[in-house]
């Protein structure tokens, strides 16, 4: 069964990627989780999680395994957590990356977990939901093996909120429009439906937390911003010829100003199963 999470941007379908294009890939996530404003939304996500000694954590979408390692050392060695994802190349590289934290590294897809029923006291999954066919059910199955009581914690980005400065306008917007459903999600709102979502699956508490990224150079920006990195291979642009080669020219001029700015909104959502969420 082909996982649902494997949409049509590279990221989403990193295992059917040329070797040289996964490699690639595997670094930038490498390069994002660093970046400062990627740790400051998981610091502003971790905050609201809260979790506990003890607990057994999901992490949905674990990537190479950074935040799940970090996981284990709030659980401590009572608890445990489980780093997920489609990807096998990607849980590859997670194992090789080990700590000898208790962590156990697994393929699987979010929509159709082979977890039991409240099997963990938490869920984390980051900027995963965007890539799906169907939200609402992969939310269904965090919820479903979360234990009432625990916690789940959803993160994910506002791509409609992607805004620049700097650079002509209207070339922005047609550069912005050509990336979605190729180098960015066709899921351009996903950050901001998370509350709705988990309110609409009966969570209590649902907190909500919008956390605007600043990217004030273009090296900063083409870390998060696929539209912004030249090092993006000229063959997965969908502009009309010679765009790119625009787009890439006022982004140099507008560095070498000093005035590049870029801007994207990414959410953190949390919120407390109950046990009524039983009829979802």
């Amino acid at each position: 069964m082909k996982p649902a999470q494997m949409e049509r941007t590279p990221f989403a379908d990193l295992d059917r990627q040329p070797r040289e294009m996964t490699a690639m890939l595997l670094a930038a996530l490498d390069e994002m989780g660093r970046h400062p404003e990627i740790r400051r939304v998981r610091r502003t996500a971790m905050d609201a999680f809260r979790p506990e000694p003890g607990w057994q954590v999901l992490d949905a979408g674990s990537g190479a395994g950074d935040v799940a390692r970090r996981l284990a050392g709030e659980v401590g060695p009572a608890g445990g957590v489980t780093a997920l994802d489609y990807s096998a190349a990607i849980i590859a590289a997670a194992v090789e990356r080990h700590d000898g934290s208790n962590v156990r590294y697994t393929t699987g897809d979010v929509s159709a977990l082979g977890l039991p029923a409240d099997s963990v006291d938490g869920v984390w999954c980051e900027r995963v939901l965007q890539h799906v066919d169907d939200a609402d059910l992969a939310i269904a199955e965090l919820v479903r093996v979360t234990r009432p009581g625990g916690r789940i914690c959803l993160i994910d980005t506002d791509w409609s909120s992607l805004a620049f400065d700097g650079v002509p306008p209207a070339l922005a917007r047609a550069v912005v429009a050509a990336m979605h459903g190729r180098l960015t999600p066709k899921q351009v709102d996903m950050g901001r439906t998370l509350r709705r979502r988990l309110v609409g699956k009966g969570l209590a508490d649902v907190s909500a937390t919008p956390v605007t990224c600043l990217f004030g150079d273009p090296a900063s920006a083409a870390v998060v911003l696929p539209m912004v990195n030249a090092g993006v291979p000229a063959e997965a642009w969908t502009t009309p010829p010679g765009v790119r080669e625009k787009w890439f020219s006022h982004v140099d001029e507008a560095g070498a100003r000093g005035d590049f700015l870029a801007v994207l909104t990414i959410w953190t959502v949390t919120g407390t199963v109950q046990e009524a969420r039983r009829q979802y």
